[in-house]
């Protein structure tokens, strides 16, 4: 099973990480890594439309899974990720159905999805019109990140949009949306872990982002199957500052 959109449909176990860094040559040293999936964060970081082009591109012959993390649910946004090449398309701040519906429409050929047979998507016109649509709507997937109080009162509503291939968690958005400082706050954890839980009801992927690397297996109890841990930024700052410290306590 090689499909990120099969694999998310059956919650097999993914492991992927954060791109903040505008670079193809990240991405390929990424694959050196054992990552399943790299998702690029053009919501918090300076990519425009070449460097999502060019990671993508790196990202995908790796043999990883390609994931874009849009700046706003846009269908130029949308368009432009998965006519790179991307398997996935994260939407932040997903708060109703309407707007979930929208992503699905985007994200898919007959609903709403603009057509080019001329993308990396499409092989460069390799393939016929048919065989792209097709291989397309079977592998493109459409993610909605919950992380507003207002999603959390539209769950249900949410839960309930066909085409969804995956809900994210975004916790630290979400602690902010409800007026608190503390994404570890019993009351983020509470509604997170209800989210979860509702979502297993309805057979439904669940992601997450979590610092504590230490929940993981409590996360993967209720049900939560992609995880997107850390990011190119974190570990390069990890990396030095265990070095510099390595190093220092000989001096």
């Amino acid at each position: 099973m090689d499909n990120l959109k099969e694999k998310l449909a059956a919650n097999v176990p993914l492991l992927g990480t954060f791109l903040k860094t505008p670079s193809s040559v990240i991405c390929e040293i990424m694959g050196r890594s054992d990552f399943d999936a790299i998702c690029i964060d053009a919501e918090h970081a300076p990519f425009d439309r070449g460097d999502i082009n060019q990671s993508i591109y790196a990202i995908n012959n790796n043999k990883q899974h390609s994931i874009v993390r849009i700046p706003a649910l846009r269908s130029d946004y949308i368009l432009n990720a998965l006519d790179c090449g991307a398997e996935a398309v994260l939407a932040p701040h997903i708060c109703d159905a309407e707007q979930a519906q929208y992503l699905v429409q985007q994200v898919h050929y007959g609903q709403g999805r603009g057509y080019a047979g001329s993308s990396r998507a499409a092989g460069y016109m390799a393939h016929t019109m048919q065989e792209h649509i097709e291989n397309s709507n079977k592998r493109s997937c459409a993610i909605a990140q919950i992380e507003d109080k207002k999603a959390i009162e539209n769950l249900d509503d949410i839960l309930a949009v066909k085409g969804l291939d995956c809900f994210f968690i975004g916790r630290a958005d979400l602690t902010v949306s409800m007026g608190l400082n503390d994404p570890n706050d019993p009351t983020i954890i509470d509604c997170v872990e209800m989210i979860c839980r509702k979502a297993r009801e309805s057979n439904r992927c669940v992601g997450m982002f979590t610092a504590n690397i230490e929940e993981i297996s409590a996360w993967r109890a209720l049900g939560v199957s992609l995880f997107l841990l850390g990011s190119d930024h974190s570990f390069m700052l990890k990396g030095a500052a265990d070095f510099a410290a390595s190093v220092r306590k000989q001096f």
